[in-house]
């Protein structure tokens, strides 16, 4: 069974911009290494890693709220399996649930809401003396954020790997999960 790894991003990225080839890059380059692709199923960065672990010939799961999101058509097309949530929370759960770790791509205040759920689990992960998923975040943007956060919150800010390409997010998960 292979190792599963979630990646959230911006539900909006033009399929022509930079940033939707490096979700696209980064799809193929775990589909490439073995690993599963758990996204949210729809579209922008969720369609661009999906799209890239497709076209690489990797499984992709496509965890969906319909209910959530009555006015998308289901899931992209690159989907191999949906599973359907009945809400926001058990779709965010669901995908830190049965992924290894996660990567955090640029996005939203979903993307920003996904990443601080599996900070969050990664940091009580220590109470049932499980070992923590890894959490990596690629880009500028995540950097200061899970920094200003680390600080503020006065939490472990380094149950997060911050880099700054795809490349590097897929070598820092083959060290922790292999």
């Amino acid at each position: 069974m292979a190792t599963v790894v979630a990646v959230f991003g911006a539900s909006k990225a033009d399929p022509e911009s930079v940033l939707y080839e490096a979700g696209r890059r980064l799809g193929r380059l775990l589909a490439e290494a073995g690993y599963e692709v758990a996204t949210g199923g729809y579209g922008g960065l969720m369609e661009a890693v999906s799209r890239g672990a497709a076209e690489a010939g990797g499984t992709v799961i496509g965890v969906t709220a319909p209910t959530v999101f009555p006015d998308r058509e289901g899931p992209n097309v690159h989907v191999t399996v949906e599973r359907r949530t009945a809400s926001l929370l058990e779709r965010i759960h669901e995908l830190v649930d049965l992924s290894a770790g996660s990567v955090a791509l640029p996005g939203s205040l979903g993307t920003a809401t996904e990443l601080l759920v599996a900070w969050n689990l990664a940091f009580v992960a220590r109470f049932s003396g499980e070992r923590p998923k890894p959490v990596i975040t690629v880009g500028k943007t995540w950097r200061e954020i899970v920094a200003f956060l680390a600080d503020e919150l006065d939490t472990d800010g380094a149950l997060v790997t911050c880099v700054d390409t795809v490349d590097e997010a897929v070598g820092e998960l083959d060290r922790r999960l292999r």
